[in-house]
């Protein structure tokens, strides 16, 4: 093989950073190094900081939102989206840099893309799956629920493109893979048949429209998992109740890989820096 286009092939992209489809995500944890402390941080270190998460218009990403997080493993969270990488990574810059970063320690990342999954349904499967369900082929009912749905589906697409951050109090992270070992190789399983787990597994998270709020962004070929999740919830609850449910959807009873999870509550910098008594 040449390795050259064939000259009746479709033109090819120009190189680029910016993805054709999605954004980039980035899912950011911290400490802070309060060994490194000997006082408060500066009133320098403080500016710096809450620079990095209020960055000026020129620079600011489309979306980022800031957590103080529970627990020992991290102090503060960040999930950034953007079409250009270097608007994302941005904002972890601007934190690690001196004079601030001496006493700042990232504790994990997650970077991904958002995208439109596989399996969310075309108005045709829609329409195929209402009627494997019984409904008539031929009904009004059923011609009144696909148009509903088509006329959805453009802005249920455009939340998980570019998806509005939620400004609730809560929120959870983890990352996940679909498990390969043998007797449940979630990649060797029919599209079929991985479709139809998946649409149950939407059932699941439905029961939950207006408490919780989900985004999953891809990590394929990006970073050590295969996937995302980001829940944001009205009520702490409410992320324990849709995580315990949806576990036993076979697709996670059965497929899923679950990494670590961090749970936030939404904050600005000032609620950070207070929250975290470091100033």
């Amino acid at each position: 093989m040449s390795g050259r286009p064939s000259p009746h092939a479709a033109p090819l992209p120009e190189p680029s950073t910016i993805p054709e489809n999605g954004w980039h995500c980035g899912h950011f944890f911290y400490r802070f190094r309060r060994e490194a402390m000997a006082a408060p941080l500066t009133p320098e270190c403080v500016t710096q900081f809450c620079a990095a998460l209020s960055p000026p218009d020129d620079v600011a990403p489309e979306r980022i939102a800031s957590y103080w997080i529970s627990g020992h493993e991290a102090d503060f969270g960040l999930i950034v989206m953007d079409p250009d990488p270097a608007k994302v990574d941005a904002i972890h810059q601007s934190l690690i840099a001196p004079p601030l970063g001496q006493f700042i320690e990232g504790v994990w990342s997650f970077v991904s893309i958002s995208e439109v999954s596989e399996y969310v349904p075309t108005i045709e499967r829609f329409r195929d799956r209402l009627i494997s369900e019984g409904a008539d082929p031929e009904s009004d009912e059923l011609k009144a629920k696909v148009a509903a749905y088509e006329r959805r589906l453009p802005m249920m697409n455009e939340q998980r493109l570019r998806p509005e951050f939620p400004d609730w109090p809560a929120a959870c992270f983890y990352p996940m893979n679909k498990s390969r070992v043998p007797g449940a190789n979630w990649f060797t399983e029919p599209f079929s048949h991985r479709n139809k787990m998946m649409a149950e597994h939407a059932q699941s998270g439905i029961a939950f429209a207006g408490k919780v709020s989900q985004l999953i962004t891809v990590g394929v070929g990006l970073d050590d998992w295969e996937w995302m999740v980001t829940l944001w919830a009205r009520n702490p609850d409410y992320l324990k109740d849709i995580v315990y449910k949806m576990r036993f959807d076979i697709a996670s009873a059965k497929y899923a890989e679950f990494g670590p999870f961090y749970v936030g509550y939404r904050a600005g910098a000032d609620e950070i820096l207070d929250h975290c008594k470091v100033r």
